[in-house]
């Protein structure tokens, strides 16, 4: 059934057991019991019988005093009065008992209580509801622990809720599912996601069904400018370093809370918004959407104070540096027709100027107002789901008046709000929104903790969800982790220090740092070295600095081919060693002669070029979507003809060197990159690749020692009449290949880049320091 177990706590009355392990701790104290005390005086009178365990790993004479110092402090629900309220937290404070929750056999004796309790009073048993409000390190000993001890009969229920944080990245958060699926069903476990039981992120989905007919029009990329995702804090991580150094602001609040917001906001509208099944499916095809995310996507940061308190807290010493961003700015863009090319704006950080936290749906205004720029139409459209605090500080769902008048949502806790504060959100005075806000606000915890109580699964993430999640943002993870974060004063003094933009594709910070806690290192001296290899002329820099020289002199000899011809003809390789170019090449959108310049291929893989294995995918991906390029202009090699792959009487080979004797003078290209393979292959030319019979050939097809094995390329006739061969290496794993090659003299049949040797251009070798000097 789509929606699980939706009504089966109705189904079958009976007596509640709820287990807050963890009982005594900040989350409890701070919000579980409360939503707790909420659960009973919702359901009190009802039909269910409850009671209430704080587990902890103190002796009860400790623990006791403790937990009911905690449940004394209850406030009291807004809708009893206070007659009510007195008597329901004294029957809810004589349901309530401390229990040490250590070894197996205190987790037994819990069960042989519950039994004894149900027994005595002959009472039915509905199900077990255990709160694990513990590290996550402990979750699968104490899962082991219920299922082994704890179980109810087959016909009760069980629930086990799960806090943040699941796991690290991708690798740990599927060792974690792994050791608790061993012990927990799918079904039995609740992973929380505080976030998901806000009142307004709870509404986006009904939101966008009510308003179905209106936005179905305007919710595409024709429409919508950008997206905003943002969680600003004014706290710092003072006094939770343990924790927070080891995840960071990306872990903490970028994966989860600001990752399930994206996904409700632009995941297809389920048919059935209480159908848990189609809304996971949904949420997952659109997390596969998603564009791949790496350290160019992203800034980081780090408050000026964070890293003395990580020196204080973890006892390190005076010249330990963490690298653990407090704060994150990533643009995210998503791989499909409804939404391409709308950059979506997460951010969170620490030690901000502000508290507040919202979603904003910024729509392109194509209005030219020539005398009264203050007239609604000339303003900004925007739809914002704002969470609280901030400037408007309570919840509520903001549409701009020259956008549309939004349907009010229909379940009778919300309210349309028509007296103003005379305050702006986003750019806007209140009266230029219509405005809907909760009835009665309710904490998130209290809202999650009734969803488990009814079984709905809707409000939390699932396995695939999570694991969907972390595949995205680990490749993100793993590039930041040698970043240095921009260092920031924190709160107003930021100034403008944290802004970021997008350059082309890329992700940068608007302005330059004028703080800078970490000493350069004598790397950081080498400028771009020239000199020799090979005998050819050799440009050398860290990888940064060569890419940049790289686009540089692509740039110039652009220019100089089409002041003397017009055209620019550039052959690019695949592979690994152009990606890095392609991007930057991508950032000089207004100043290379694109509209001039032919792109063509000097290999190909034998794949559809849909696939992502293809070379010309590649190059599309990260460059030619991003470029105003004729597309008459852009010659991918013809590797699929007549719904075949490399078919030889094809005659793909051919098609491809007609093509290039009609369009480039004297079949000579004007600039060839090629990138070298650890065997010393380039383009697709293989130390077994036969050409004896084939030396006046521009193309043809060859075998590759790896998948996919054949490939199409141009050959070395044609590389060797180019005016210019640029050869790419990078990264330590070349070093020992570019030590064997400065040895070689003259050509060598093992390493194929040794017959590269223009007839009348010039070589050049771009080597970076790490393949250089190892």
């Amino acid at each position: 059934v789509g929606h699980t177990d939706n009504h089966e706590a109705k189904k079958r009355l009976g007596h509640v057991t709820v287990v807050v392990v963890g009982g005594t701790g900040d989350l409890a104290r701070k919000y579980l019991w409360q939503g707790f005390f909420q659960l009973y005086a919702d359901q009190v009178g009802k039909g269910h019988t409850f009671s209430f365990y704080g587990g902890g790993l103190s002796p009860s004479e400790k623990g006791t005093p403790l937990l009911f110092g905690i449940l004394k402090e209850l406030a009291c629900p807004q809708e009893l009065s206070a007659e009510r309220c007195t008597l329901v937290k004294d029957q809810f404070l004589h349901l309530s008992k401390y229990h040490q929750l250590k070894t197996t056999e205190d987790y037994e004796k819990l069960s042989q209580q519950i039994k004894q309790q149900l027994g005595q009073e002959g009472m039915v048993e509905a199900g077990r509801f255990f709160y694990l409000s513990v590290p996550a390190f402990a979750y699968a000993d104490i899962a082991e622990k219920i299922n082994n001890t704890c179980r109810p009969p087959s016909d009760a229920w069980l629930r086990v809720v799960l806090e943040k944080p699941f796991g690290h990245n991708l690798y740990s958060a599927q060792a974690l599912d792994k050791k608790l699926s061993d012990q927990l069903k799918e079904k039995e476990m609740y992973r929380i996601d505080h976030y998901l039981g806000k009142q307004v992120v709870s509404k986006i989905l009904p939101f966008r069904k009510e308003n179905k007919k209106l936005l179905d029009p305007i919710w595409n990329k024709h429409h919508i400018e950008r997206i905003e995702i943002v969680l600003k804090e004014t706290l710092d991580a003072k006094g939770r370093i343990q924790f927070y150094d080891q995840y960071g602001v990306i872990r903490d609040v970028l994966q989860n809370h600001l990752t399930e917001v994206m996904t409700l906001l632009l995941m297809n509208l389920p048919a059935n918004l209480s159908n848990s099944m189609e809304i996971l499916q949904n949420k997952l095809n659109f997390l596969a959407s998603l564009q791949h995310v790496d350290n160019s996507n992203a800034v980081v940061g780090q408050y000026q104070a964070y890293n003395g308190e990580v020196q204080e807290e973890l006892n390190k010493t005076k010249d330990y540096f963490s690298l653990t961003p407090t704060f994150a700015g990533v643009v995210i863009n998503v791989n499909n027709a409804q939404y391409e090319g709308i950059p979506i704006f997460m951010t969170s950080g620490k030690a901000l100027d502000e508290r507040v936290s919202y979603a904003r749906v910024l729509f392109k205004n194509n209005v030219f107002c020539i005398q009264d720029p203050k007239n609604v139409q000339c303003k900004s459209k925007q739809i914002i789901f704002y969470l609280g605090h901030g400037n408007l500080q309570y919840p509520a769902i903001l549409v701009s008046k020259n956008l549309f008048k939004p349907e009010l949502l229909n379940s009778g806790d919300w309210k349309e709000v028509t007296e103003y504060k005379d305050v702006n959100v986003l750019g806007l005075p209140l009266c230029d929104y219509y405005i809907q806000s909760p009835v009665t606000p309710r904490e998130a915890y209290c809202e999650l903790i009734s969803h488990v109580f009814l079984g709905r699964k809707d409000s939390f993430i699932s396995a695939e969800g999570l694991l969907a999640s972390w595949a995205f943002w680990t490749p993100l993870l793993e590039d930041l982790s040698r970043v240095f974060p921009r260092v920031y004063p924190g709160g107003e003094a930021n100034g403008n220090l944290l802004n970021f933009q997008l350059q082309g594709h890329q992700v940068a910070f608007s302005h330059e740092a004028v703080v800078n806690v970490i000493n350069p290192s004598t790397e950081d001296n080498f400028q771009v070295m020239q000199g020799k290899y090979r005998s050819s002329e050799m440009v050398s820099a860290w990888a940064q600095e060569l890419v940049e020289r790289l686009a540089s002199d692509l740039l110039l000899a652009a220019e100089e081919a089409i002041r003397e011809e017009g055209q620019f003809h550039l052959a690019l390789s695949g592979g690994s060693s152009p990606v890095a170019l392609l991007r930057a090449l991508a950032l000089n959108l207004y100043t290379f002669p694109w509209r001039n310049t032919h792109i063509w291929q000097v290999d190909e893989r034998c794949v559809p070029h849909t696939e992502t294995g293809s070379n010309f995918r590649s190059i599309h991906d990260l460059l030619l979507q991003y470029i105003h390029i004729p597309y008459f202009h852009i010659h991918p090699m013809p590797v699929h003809l007549t719904q075949r792959l490399c078919v030889e009487e094809d005659g793909g080979p051919a098609l491809y060197e007609k093509e290039i004797n009609k369009h480039v003078n004297g079949s000579n290209f004007h600039y060839v990159l090629l990138g070298v393979g650890q065997d010393g292959h380039t383009a697709s030319l293989f130390q077994d690749t036969k050409l004896e019979n084939d030396e006046e050939r521009l193309v043809i097809l060859t075998e590759s020692p790896i998948k996919p094995h054949q490939r199409m390329s141009l050959t070395f006739t044609a590389i060797n009449r180019a005016r210019r061969v640029g050869v790419l290496i990078m990264g330590k794993s070349k070093h020992e290949l570019v030590s064997q090659l400065s040895r070689i003299k003259g050509e060598s049949s093992k390493y194929p880049i040794t017959k590269v040797q223009p007839k009348t251009g010039t070589l050049i070798w771009y080597i970076d320091y790490d393949a250089l000097l190892g």
